[in-house]
């Protein structure tokens, strides 16, 4: 490899975009040789048809996107692979005023319940649609977003039917907060800062976090076309050592002033460092002004969050599969799970020590608490990772999940 091998990373203004930030400001990169361009993007489609088109190497990506590249979802087919995961994202459900004080009649508290929270939006959609008014509107960020899919495992858990009972709207994220505020949406879910802008500007309230959904859930990853990663072997590991170190950087306390610092500039997030700092600090207002702490809301490394979990493509498959984007077949589960690259990330770290998952799946939402699991050095502490209603995901039995929660949806709804 070359002293400085050039490198054209693509983001999208969010806080969940920091390990490739840092990795550009705080020397990770050029300790690995590297020399990268950041380029900020404007949608998540930008992000995938630059990434297909080769005017990105590769990009901070929504933890789907990838698989349904692979899986023909998207305008341009190009094989894409995930090297590694950017950690546990900081997404939020984020309400108007005037939704928020509907629910709150029919008992959701300013504590992030999601269970509360989804019966009292389910009462919500009763009274509004026996009185004959408009469903809701909620904004997503994407189609295949973690937004839309743990978005819609809530709704859905709660039985509040998406395309049934409620509209799903794409919008880019920095949109969200302005589209609240004039009317257009009555809700959204998007990665911070976005929540915590409308929060701040009294046009929305934060009612649950992604984390409180699925406790430990993935969020954004690492994707590269599998072309430009077979290419130079070396180039591709050396940004996962480099992303991988400014990830342990990022998840420092002391770190959290000037990583704000940094995102709020106007080439990167372009907001205030009072927005950055909620999910920073991992504290978001609620509803009720009061702070609360929300210790797994944005972790970028611990608790092996920047892994390439098989078992995390294969849930949003499962997603994929219950609301009618694809068809699960041996191929659609192959090309899922293939697209997430474990071995990558080993390749990339072993010369490192660091510690190393031995697994590449589990079963996900069977941890209620922190817990020792098989590494390489054996003493990886896996995060608490249970869903909100308890219900766990097995990846050897996904068939059978899908055919269950498609039974809980009671199947005639029109999904979307």
């Amino acid at each position: 490899m070359s002293s400085r091998t050039k490198i054209r990373l693509g983001f999208m203004p969010l806080v969940d975009a920091a390990p490739l930030i840092a990795a550009k400001e705080f020397g990770f990169a050029d300790a690995e040789g590297l020399d990268l361009t950041l380029s900020r993007e404007t949608s998540w489609a930008t992000i995938r048809d630059r990434l297909s088109v080769g005017h990105l190497d590769a990009a901070h990506a929504l933890a789907p996107l990838p698989i349904a590249a692979n899986l023909g979802l998207g305008p341009l087919p190009v094989a894409m692979a995930v090297p590694m995961a950017l950690g546990f994202g900081a997404n939020t459900v984020t309400v108007s005023p005037v939704l928020w004080a509907e629910m709150a009649a029919h008992g959701t508290l300013a504590d992030f319940d999601c269970a509360t929270a989804g019966q009292a939006l389910a009462a919500v959609v009763a009274q509004r649609r026996a009185r004959g008014a408009a469903d809701l509107v909620l904004g997503i960020v994407h189609q295949q977003s973690a937004h839309r899919y743990q978005l819609a495992y809530w709704l859905a858990s709660c039985g509040v039917l998406p395309g049934r009972d409620v509209a799903l709207v794409v919008l880019p994220p920095s949109l969200m907060p302005a589209a609240l505020e004039t009317g257009r949406i009555d809700g959204f879910c998007a990665g911070e800062p976005w929540g915590s802008v409308a929060v701040q500007a009294g046009a929305g309230r934060t009612v649950v976090t992604n984390t409180h959904i699925w406790r430990s859930s993935p969020e954004k990853v690492l994707a590269a076309r599998d072309a430009w990663i077979e290419e130079d072997g070396e180039r591709a590991d050396a940004l996962i050592r480099a992303v991988y170190n400014a990830c342990l950087w990022c998840d420092e306390t002391e770190n959290r002033q000037v990583l704000a610092d940094v995102l709020a500039r106007p080439e990167y997030v372009a907001v205030s460092r009072e927005a950055l700092l909620p999910s920073l600090s991992r504290a978001l207002r609620a509803a009720d002004g009061s702070v609360v702490g929300v210790p797994p809301l944005l972790t970028f490394a611990a608790g092996a969050a920047s892994f390439p979990w098989a078992s995390h493509a294969l849930w949003f498959l499962s997603q994929m599969a219950r609301w009618d984007d694809v068809t699960l077949t041996a191929e659609t589960i192959e090309r899922a799970r293939r697209t997430y690259r474990p071995d990558l990330y080993r390749r990339a770290l072993k010369p490192t020590g660091a510690t190393l998952p031995a697994a590449n799946a589990k079963v996900e939402g069977a941890l209620p608490v922190e817990t020792p699991v098989g590494s390489s050095t054996g003493r990886l502490m896996l995060a608490a990772d249970g869903f909100f209603d308890g219900r766990v995901f097995d990846p050897e039995q996904l068939e059978a999940y899908v055919a269950a929660l498609r039974t809980g949806d009671m199947g005639d709804a029109n999904h979307s």
